[in-house]
């Protein structure tokens, strides 16, 4: 009773302050970081899914069993280039598959009505057309959308989709160094939780406002991030939209081209 009531005493106390709705300016603010850091222009967040590994919830069947045959539930978390959490969502079925738990989330729903305060679409750097959208960047595991790129199928890749994969990955893979971060940080995530769902859920909600508030105060160390033990997701089959194509097609063209190609691309795929 004490860990439940101190970790939703955290999360209540400090969720507001350090994991805030972000208006227009400061999703400009992530975006120039992201540039800035990992070289992919307009990107709002990194996005991904992560296994928390339980004991089984009394009279749960089998839907918190997961594909890697263990009981877990789902950390679904946003990120900014600098590793901290923008949004989470706990305690999904670990049987659910990453792109059902984003469909399904607050955030989800408000991205698809368009309730996100998202700046304009803005031409990318060194360009006057066409305008883009701001997006978020995530793994095969979740469906390809205007404002939602996914790397390309890895089956007969050409030169330009392949640098793609490659530019996307170096800004996905900001979440999974926060992801790591936290982990090692915060260390009963290394091992399964023992302890009813709702306080497990409630613990893993409080280790990530304080992984915040922790990384504001005394920033990034990267050897914190080279090694976690939360499972990522088996990427699913899912249907992406004709929109979503081709915002993805002009983000590729773009990195083949003198204004947003980088020096090392080529040889780095």
């Amino acid at each position: 009773m004490i860990i439940r009531e101190t970790c939703v005493a955290i999360w209540d106390a400090l969720h507001a302050a350090v994991m805030a709705q972000p208006h227009k300016e400061q999703w400009k603010e992530i975006a120039d970081v992201f540039q800035q850091t990992c070289q992919f222009p307009n990107c709002a967040r990194a996005i991904d899914g992560k296994h928390i590994r339980i004991k089984k919830p009394v009279r749960s069947g089998s839907q918190y069993y997961n594909y890697k045959k263990y009981f877990s539930f789902i950390l679904f978390a946003m990120c900014d280039a600098n590793y901290s959490f923008r949004y989470i969502d706990v305690g999904s079925y670990g049987s659910r598959s990453d792109s059902a738990v984003f469909a399904h989330s607050d955030f989800g729903k408000m991205l698809q009505n368009k309730a996100l305060d998202l700046p304009e679409h803005t031409a990318l750097p060194g360009t006057t057309s066409p305008a883009m959208p701001f997006v978020f960047v995530g793994d095969e595991a979740f469906a390809l959308g205007e404002n939602l790129m996914r790397p390309y199928s890895s089956r007969g890749l050409s030169l330009a989709r392949r640098v793609f994969n490659y530019r996307l990955t170096r800004a996905r893979r900001v979440v999974e160094c926060a992801f790591g971060i936290l982990a090692n940080k915060w260390r009963f995530l290394h091992t399964p939780i023992h302890l009813k769902l709702e306080t497990a859920i409630s613990a893993v909600k409080a280790a990530c406002v304080l992984h915040n508030f922790v990384r504001a105060r005394d920033g990034y160390n990267f050897e914190d991030s080279l090694t976690h033990s939360l499972h990522s997701h088996r990427p699913s089959v899912v249907r992406g939209h004709r929109q979503g194509a081709a915002v993805r097609e002009q983000f590729t063209a773009y990195f083949m081209s003198p204004h947003g190609a980088l020096p090392w691309q080529l040889e780095a795929i």
